[in-house]
């Protein structure tokens, strides 16, 4: 999952990327209205956290702005207005599809998250399935030949794309843009450590194998 923070407080904003990254999300951070607009522009976001208030363009502007496009992420208001009034503006007038107040509880924007992404028209399956190896994203586990694997949230975020292309291969770009962030660089060892500790910790050394020029692959 790809998300974008839209938040101008830095700290606030490194603290809940930091957060939904441990939860082997993707995130992004942008610092005002017309980056979150660029951005959003240049890549496609599952869920975007939008403040209201914002530098440049508010985050009502920016909502109105998305809520033209085709395939807009879904948005999740997160925000120090909190009367019913603002709330019922957010949802209705602006067209946002999730709204919470500021403070927070943490485990909640996880969850309303995470909520927002299974809404979408091409929701993927609760639980994926191939060659053996099953992953519930609902519980975070995962399963192969029926043992449980203990992974980490990134070795986690690795396997489920590579399960879901059911044997095709993802490229090094494709995981380092989904499964880190567009700051990783690119020539980092992290994907090749990754993937190491994936085969060790699956039992399978041969399940993920390296395609020169193309990338990895499922091929048990």
């Amino acid at each position: 999952m790809r998300v974008l923070v839209a938040e101008d407080h830095a700290i606030l904003a490194r603290t809940i990327a930091t957060g939904l990254r441990r939860q082997s999300m993707a995130v992004d951070i942008a610092a005002s209205g017309d980056e979150v607009e660029r951005m959003c522009l240049l890549a496609d976001y599952d869920v975007l956290i939008l403040d209201r208030d914002l530098p440049v363009m508010t985050g009502d502007a920016v909502c109105l702005r998305l809520r033209g496009r085709a395939d807009p992420p879904m948005i999740l208001m997160l925000t120090a207005a909190g009367t019913l009034e603002d709330r019922v503006y957010g949802l209705e007038r602006l067209g946002a599809d999730d709204y919470l107040t500021k403070p927070f509880d943490f485990t909640e924007l996880v969850a309303r998250v995470r909520a927002l992404s299974r809404r979408t028209p091409m929701a993927s399956p609760v639980v994926h399935h191939y060659q053996g190896i099953s992953l519930d994203l609902s519980r975070h586990e995962v399963r192969v030949d029926g043992r449980v694997v203990d992974l980490t949230p990134k070795e986690f975020a690795v396997l489920l794309m590579l399960v879901e292309v059911r044997g095709e291969a993802v490229t090094h770009r494709e995981l380092v843009r989904s499964v880190w962030d567009e700051h990783l660089d690119p020539r980092t060892s992290a994907v090749r450590a990754t993937v190491s500790r994936l085969r060790g910790k699956l039992g399978l050394p041969d399940a993920i194998v390296a395609d020169a020029g193309e990338g990895y692959r499922l091929c048990r």
